[in-house]
């Protein structure tokens, strides 16, 4: 209660002091933020939404804006809260090639939090999608190249709260609309097993850091696969948790509905002590977020190999798509008959609905990414919580003044998410969005009876990066098809984990287990076992 009254005090003096200013510069000039529009303008305007105006009404319509605009300035002239920065760093160094030799790393920092706390003496690097104060980020786009956030994104202040020491920012994909380690700005991010291939997107960075050993853990951004396709191809361990248990406040948006921060790290249990420290309320500052949101000590079961009275569901759909390598189902199937000897029953499950996944994220990234990224910025509309005024402007300042300079799949997103807006009124978006619900409802009903789904992460080894002059059209044939079985749980919302299966050709394979909703508990210490009956694996490297 205290601590309340002190705030409103507080709130009270800095509003006095804001009105004292107000009324000793009122009288003096003040460039306005927010200008009235000329003649011209609005009748610019009036064209543009298809409505015709005489002369006579382009001058009262102007004339009645001028009230509008008065309070757009008054709004701009009134300090906005932001994101707490708790901690004093310097601002790092852009590594130089000897010091990245995978480029992984975006930005190299040493910014240390507390000095006790379950993370203690874990080193982390962040996705370039996520805000650390005064540390450059460019989310992985030339376009945003220069931004400096003036703000910690929530996970960040938490990994500090926990102990953990950040050592800088890694990279990742343009704008995060890629599931391969190709398209970033700063160039392709290199395969740890074999620098030939690829290492899996958009949390390419922070994949390749954590399987180098550079740093024990990383956040992962995830949208369609994001966290589980570079864990797949780096042979480590990614989660993508339910949706809204992890706070997405102060990173960068591709699509509110379907955008998720995760832990990555070599091992399940970093991995849940990872979640441990960045789960949780945030005070609603993120709408994806129910209120009763609630965090478990995740590693706390990891302790028993026991999993008897657990059921394994494999789901059909899962194994047989187009470009399904019989040798990457012949692996996750050996892989799941081991966990038997941990007295557990294993089922054979289906959900036809699931291969339309990919589908509704294309429908869903495509329209919503239009106003989230490209005219809006880091976080849409239409929301209650936290809003970064200062990325939004400049994604969308770097987009308008920049545009030849996006990679050629945010230019695809773009182009066809602006075609179906215009052409069919944003209807598949929202047509995508009532589907979600039906194939959420349909993996529902099999969790009824199994705990845990289990398929490979990605249909296939990973890929040879394509060489530097590559059309465009050879770039999404690489990329195709590795992302079928991630995207449905970006739309179900279900939380999803990827561990190392194995090897083929000496480069790694990922199991994706899927759980219950907020059951991310019960999700870990499935995975936890099967990561130690498939130790052997992990040792051998074998093809």
């Amino acid at each position: 209660m205290l601590n309340s009254i002190k705030k409103i005090e507080e709130k009270g003096r800095i509003m006095n002091k804001y009105d004292s200013f107000l009324n000793i510069s009122g009288d003096l000039y003040s460039s306005p933020s927010v200008r009235m529009p000329d003649i011209k303008k609005v009748e610019e305007l009036s064209r543009r939404i298809g409505i015709n105006l005489s002369d006579e009404e382009v001058k009262e319509y102007r004339e009645l804006m001028k009230t509008f605009v008065e309070s757009f300035n008054a709004v701009e002239n009134i300090p906005e809260p932001t994101l707490p920065v708790k901690y004093p760093r310097l601002p790092g160094y852009r590594p130089p090639v000897e010091e990245n030799p995978l480029n992984a790393w975006y930005w190299k920092t040493n910014i240390e939090g507390v000095s006790e706390g379950i993370l203690k003496g874990k080193s982390v690097a962040i996705k370039d999608n996520v805000a650390v104060y005064g540390v450059p980020m460019m989310g992985g786009s030339w376009v945003l190249e220069g931004y400096i956030p003036e703000f910690d994104a929530t996970v960040v202040t938490r990994i500090l709260d926990a102990g953990g020491v950040i050592k800088g920012k890694s990279i990742c994909e343009d704008f995060c609309c890629f599931g391969m380690s190709f398209n970033g700005a700063r160039g392709p991010v290199l395969n740890p097993y074999n620098n030939t291939h690829d290492a899996g997107g958009s949390s390419s960075g922070s994949a390749v850091l954590v399987a180098n050993g550079e740093v024990d853990m990383a956040i992962g951004g995830d949208q369609g696969g994001s966290i589980r396709l570079p864990a797949s191809c780096c042979g480590i361990v990614g989660l993508k948790p339910t949706y809204g248990l992890v706070p997405y406040t102060g990173a960068q948006s591709v699509e509110l509905t379907i955008d998720h921060l995760g832990p990555m790290a070599k091992t399940v249990y970093d991995c849940a002590l990872l979640l441990e420290a960045i789960a949780g309320y945030d005070n609603g500052l993120d709408p994806r977020q129910p209120a009763n949101v609630s965090v478990e000590k995740y590693t706390e079961e990891l302790a028993s190999s026991d999993l008897t009275g657990f059921t394994i569901g494999i789901l059909k759909e899962g194994f047989e798509h187009r470009d399904s390598d019989p040798r990457v189902n012949e692996l996750i199937l050996q892989c799941i008959s081991k966990v038997k000897v941990a007295h557990t029953e294993i089922k054979d499950v289906s959900v036809p609905m699931h291969t339309y996944g990919v589908d509704l994220v294309s429908c869903i990234a495509c329209v919503g990414g239009v106003d989230t990224i490209f005219r809006g910025g880091s976080n849409g509309s239409g929301r209650k919580g936290f809003y970064s005024t200062s990325m939004r402007d400049a994604v969308v300042r770097g987009v308008q003044s920049q545009p030849n300079e996006l990679s050629p799949s945010v230019k695809l997103k773009w182009m066809v998410g602006e075609y179906m807006k215009h052409e069919y009124r944003g209807k598949y978006y929202g047509k995508a969005q009532n589907l979600a619900r039906l194939l959420t409802a349909e993996f529902d009903k099999v969790f009824q009876d199994v705990d845990v789904i289990v398929m490979p992460t990605i249909p296939f080894p990973p890929k040879k990066i394509p060489k530097k002059d590559a059309s465009i059209s050879d770039l999404f044939k690489t990329a195709s098809g590795n992302n079928v079985n991630t995207r449905t749980f970006n739309v179900t919302g279900h939380p999803a984990i990827s561990i190392n299966a194995g090897f083929i050709d000496d480069l790694p394979i990922g199991m994706m287990l899927v759980g219950k909703m907020f059951d991310e508990k019960k999700l870990l210490k499935v995975a936890h076992v099967f990561e130690k009956l498939n130790s052997t694996h992990f040792n051998s490297h074998q093809g």
